[in-house]
């Protein structure tokens, strides 16, 4: 569904991400793991052609990605950044319609299956209740959930999520990787999810990428990739791995040191 082989990106001089490859498939979550600077917000960017590589090479459905026109990448792949760009005053219905507009017609008007598919997006992540409040009156949780239901409205197959559960309580943060992962079981759809939260990944993703300094330190099941060992060459930082006592997964614990 969407590839990228062998990316390279440079900043200048700077190579923000160097020679990394992945491969979302349908029904699949990968997080995108490693510290400040990392080059994941850069690896994201680029997979929806925000950025330009300067080499390697990216696909969807077969599909050099740089060959598609925006209208036909918006139509297959969506975004959730980290903060919406709010320069003017909409409702939240508005925002999550918006969602729709690769979608629409030669007059820009939405239909109204347009807007029975946002209302369906607002019940599904609890937004319902919101539809007629102004976007910057939002807290920072609600306006995340408003910008997933964005990017849930365009019915895309790929979604790119940078730090989805930022500004989230743990319920929210929960509620929130449940949506995506419900979406990618029901409707084949592919997630790639940037986040500094290593539980939550171990949780919910089915691969994990370990990036560092732009380059893949490791790819792989949550259990292979998240070792002590690996996590400490990528956080520089001892930690404890044991298993969640519910569900198995991998559960990460800082070692701070010992007091005596």
């Amino acid at each position: 569904m969407l590839e990228a082989k062998n990316i390279t990106v440079n900043y200048g001089p700077r190579e923000a991400v160097a020679t990394v490859s992945l491969r979302a498939d349908p029904g699949e979550i990968i997080a995108i793991i490693g510290p400040n600077g990392a080059g994941k917000s850069t690896l994201l960017r680029t997979l929806n052609a925000s950025l330009r590589a300067t080499h390697g090479e990216i696909l969807l459905d077969g599909q050099p990605l740089e060959s598609l026109a925006r209208r036909a990448i918006a139509r297959r792949i969506a975004v959730v950044a980290q903060e919406a760009d709010l320069r003017f005053p909409v409702t939240v219905m508005e925002f999550v319609l918006g969602g729709r507009y690769a979608w629409s017609s030669a007059w820009g008007w939405e239909s109204q299956r347009d807007v029975e598919i946002a209302r369906g997006i607002l019940r599904e992540t609890e937004l319902e209740s919101f539809e007629a409040r102004l976007m910057n009156e939002l807290s920072g949780g609600e306006r995340q959930r408003a910008v997933l239901a964005r990017a849930l409205a365009t019915e895309a197959k790929v979604l790119l999520l940078d730090e989805p559960t930022a500004n989230l309580d743990l319920a929210h943060q929960a509620t929130m990787l449940r949506l995506v992962r419900r979406r990618c079981d029901h409707c084949e759809s592919a997630a790639v999810v940037v986040t500094h939260d290593v539980n939550l990944a171990a949780e919910f993703a089915d691969r994990v990428l370990l990036l560092k300094n732009g380059r893949e330190v490791a790819s792989g099941a949550p259990r292979e990739v998240l070792t002590p060992e690996l996590l400490r060459t990528v956080f520089n930082l001892e930690v404890l791995v044991d298993a969640h006592p519910v569900t198995g997964a991998p559960r990460i614990t800082p070692v701070h040191g010992v007091r005596g």
